[in-house]
């Protein structure tokens, strides 16, 4: 995976969390935007997490880049600023995760493997503040648009399965806890993604978070 920060002393910590796992490697570091970009072309990492203050350019449109030419690449931003129209505006611009850099070291690494595994990962505290905006009429309302009522358009298979997609789980760990091959996932993916008029994994977990449904999701749905 790829670290951009354009602080040295923080892109040593995260590595120094990324190290505690055996399955996470750190491939490149980026001090700004631009250098991030570069290194996804060249390394072609799995996950970019990205600050989202940067000198030049900065992690948002750095996050839109990498989501437009180089869609192989997740992107997780990890930022001191969980203001709303940062969270909105990194939604909007493609990112698979949100993470702030005051959440548990353990969120780092559970949101690392979760959008490497093709999932969608929130902190806690971003989930609250995103479903919040959507409550309010926020800027984070403008970011998605979860469909109301959901019971209207998803089966019974669909809503366990946007379930879990909440708990940020990937296709594979959807599959063993409902005991549905992979393929079979993703094709009730695209169809809650098409249902619900959502684009992505986030959008989508966003939507579950709203409708409630995240708590049923790590019990498998039931």
């Amino acid at each position: 995976m790829l670290v951009a920060d354009d602080e040295a002393l923080v892109r040593a910590a995260v590595r120094a969390i990324l190290a505690r796992d055996p399955g996470i490697e750190v491939v490149a570091e980026a001090r700004d935007g631009q250098e991030a970009v570069d290194a996804v072309r060249e390394h072609r990492p799995d996950v970019a997490l990205l600050d989202i203050q940067m000198p030049g350019l900065d992690g948002i449109a750095a996050a839109e880049r990498i989501h437009r030419e180089l869609p192989g690449t997740a992107v997780v931003m990890l930022t001191t600023f969980g203001e709303d129209d940062f969270i909105a505006r990194a939604l909007r611009g493609g990112a698979d995760g949100f993470l702030l850099k005051a959440d548990d070291p353990r969120e780092l690494l559970t949101g690392v493997h979760a959008v490497a595994g093709g999932g969608a990962y929130l902190s806690p505290k971003v989930a609250a503040r995103v479903v919040a905006g959507l409550r309010t009429g926020g800027p984070d309302a403008a970011a998605v648009r979860p469909a109301e009522p959901l019971a209207e358009r998803l089966t019974e298979r669909e809503h366990a399965v946007l379930a879990l997609v909440g708990c940020g789980l990937s296709n594979a760990e959807i599959g063993r806890r409902l005991f549905l091959v992979e393929g079979t996932v993703k094709a009730h993916v695209s169809a809650i993604l098409a249902k619900l008029g959502v684009r992505n994994r986030v959008e989508a977990a966003i939507a579950a978070y709203e409708a409630g449904l995240v708590g049923r999701g790590r019990d498998g749905g039931r």
